[in-house]
Order: structure tokens, then C-alpha cells, then sequence
């Protein structure tokens, strides 16, 4: 048991609810104000930061949108909570899938 509210997410880092799926580009951009949320998303190869849908579109739609796994790209935005995610993270989100999900 997580210790979460139902339908809340569990605390991560600092207190702040941890990152799922339904969090927007926009917030995991408010998160980390100090450009990293911005800079994973170019090392994933995503121009996410500056479209026009990120104030409104899930991480989990935005990978299916470019053709990446949506658990690849919810941990690697759960992991930069704690720091710069690992490699194996980061190429997992970079991967492209056959299908969208």
C-alpha cells in the first residue's frame, strides 16, 4: 500500500504527488523549473516542450503520439523526480514501437 488517497498518487519526491500518466508536458515542465523535464524531452528526441498541446496532453498520449511506449516514458519522467534518469531508461523512451497503443 502506497499510503496515497484513493485516486491520488503516491508522494514522490519532496512531498509532490508522483508522476502518472495523466500528468501534462506542461506539468512535468512547472516540476522541474530547472530545465531538465525540457532537456529529457530532447534527449528522448520529442519536441513536446513546445507544442501547442502540452498544457492539456498526458505524457502517456504524447508517447503514443510519437510512436513510444507509454510505460517507458511514464518511468523515465518518474525517475527524473529523483534525479537524471539511467541510459536503459532514457533509450527506452527514445525506442520507437511497431504499433500504437
Amino acid at each position: 500500500m502506497s499510503g496515497a488517497a484513493p485516486g491520488k498518487a503516491a508522494p514522490g519526491e519532496g512531498g509532490r504527488p508522483r508522476v502518472r500518466g495523466s500528468t501534462t508536458i506542461a506539468e512535468l515542465l512547472r516540476r522541474h523549473p530547472d530545465g531538465s523535464a525540457r532537456r529529457l524531452l530532447a534527449a528522448i528526441g520529442v519536441p513536446c516542450a513546445y507544442c501547442g498541446g502540452a498544457p492539456r496532453e498526458p505524457i502517456t498520449q504524447a508517447a503514443r503520439r510519437h510512436g513510444r511506449d507509454p510505460g517507458a516514458f511514464l518511468r523515465v519522467f518518474q525517475a527524473l523526480d529523483e534525479g537524471w534518469p539511467a541510459d536503459e531508461l532514457i533509450a527506452a523512451a527514445q525506442r520507437k514501437t511497431d504499433k500504437k497503443r
